[in-house]
């Protein structure tokens, strides 16, 4: 397995750069107050899509062949990834599956359709969606956008990381470490690798919700370790089964501790963004502020970077966090 290097982040950036937005980079006075640190927010909810992903599926179909664009794209997604590859597609005239799980947010099922692509649906509990796509591969020779397993995704999302680096060193910053939302470790692998080139003073955590710590273990027992049946899905952003091989070959060797977050510490990181940072921030999105709010993170006396991924929440769901 080849993995993928700092260098390919940086190459993903001025591959993507003409199509993607160059999210700021934001600072919160009361946050630094609560957290004793120095705070600084990477916005990805103010991404095209509203989320980090639609950086990793911009560079992967950026990569296709004329032949590979000409047999369309399929992706399996809870919808951040969905709508990014469908989105991506779009943009580069190439059609797009997108397999879904049937208790996906009815805004991110809506929002894949818009894009143009076909959506099919699965059982989370009971089906592989793994098995599905390579069936749909196998059937009609459409390539397979991987959500988090795949270096041109990984390199994509990593330019999240790449750019929070670059900002805050414009600023006179160079951070201690940097909290990423993780489900499958595309994201956070991407981080780290974008950290260990160009910051290398930087320890990049991956930050998950409870029931859905395969990385917290897996760092810690030096394997790939599953989730459990029976976790929240209130987090539906950030429930893969089990961590990616290839990305957990790059963060078992490059991420600090991972940090683990309740419900509850998640309902208050998504109030405090919407009434004090005025960004909505969907619940997967908001696991790494959470980390910091909830003192689950030790912010003081650091200079901390803390990604929010996502803002494609359910309105009943943001209505139910509110009140």
């Amino acid at each position: 397995m080849k993995l993928p290097t700092g260098t390919d982040v940086a190459a993903a950036a001025a591959r993507i750069a003409p199509y993607i937005v160059r999210t700021p980079l934001l600072r919160s006075l009361q946050l630094d107050e609560i957290t004793g640190g120095t705070i600084l927010i990477k916005p990805e909810p103010l991404q095209k899509t509203g989320s980090f992903k639609f950086r990793g599926a911009t560079n992967s179909i950026l990569q296709l062949t004329e032949a590979q664009r000409a047999g369309g794209v399929v992706a399996f997604s809870s919808g951040n990834h969905g709508q990014a590859v469908a989105c991506a597609a779009a943009a580069a005239g190439v059609a797009s599956t997108i397999i879904m799980p049937s208790d996906a947010p009815a805004i991110k099922v809506e929002s894949t359709r818009d894009w143009g692509a076909n959506i099919t649906h699965y059982d989370r509990m009971t089906d592989d969606r793994e098995q599905i796509a390579a069936e749909f591969v196998a059937k009609t020779g459409a390539t397979l956008i991987a959500p988090f397993d795949y270096a041109p995704t990984i390199c994509g999302q990593g330019t999240a990381g790449l750019e929070a680096i670059q900002d805050a060193m414009a600023l006179g910053l160079v951070m201690d470490d940097f909290l990423v939302c993780t489900g499958g470790g595309g994201f956070v692998a991407g981080c780290a690798l974008a950290a260990e080139k160009f910051s290398p003073k930087t320890l990049v955590h991956s930050v998950e919700p409870e029931g859905w710590d395969d990385h917290a273990r897996s760092l810690i027992a030096g394997e790939r370790l599953a989730n459990p049946p029976g976790g929240s899905l209130l987090c539906d952003s950030l429930l893969a089964p089990i961590p990616g091989k290839m990305t957990f070959e790059i963060n078992r060797r490059l991420l600090g501790p991972g940090v683990v977050v309740s419900e509850q510490d998640v309902f208050a990181a998504m109030r405090f963004a919407f009434l004090r940072l005025k960004i909505v921030v969907e619940p997967g999105g908001a696991v790494a502020l959470a980390a910091l709010l909830s003192g689950k993170f030790d912010a003081r006396g650091k200079v901390v970077g803390v990604v929010l991924s996502g803002g494609n929440v359910d309105p009943a769901v943001f209505e139910r966090v509110l009140h």
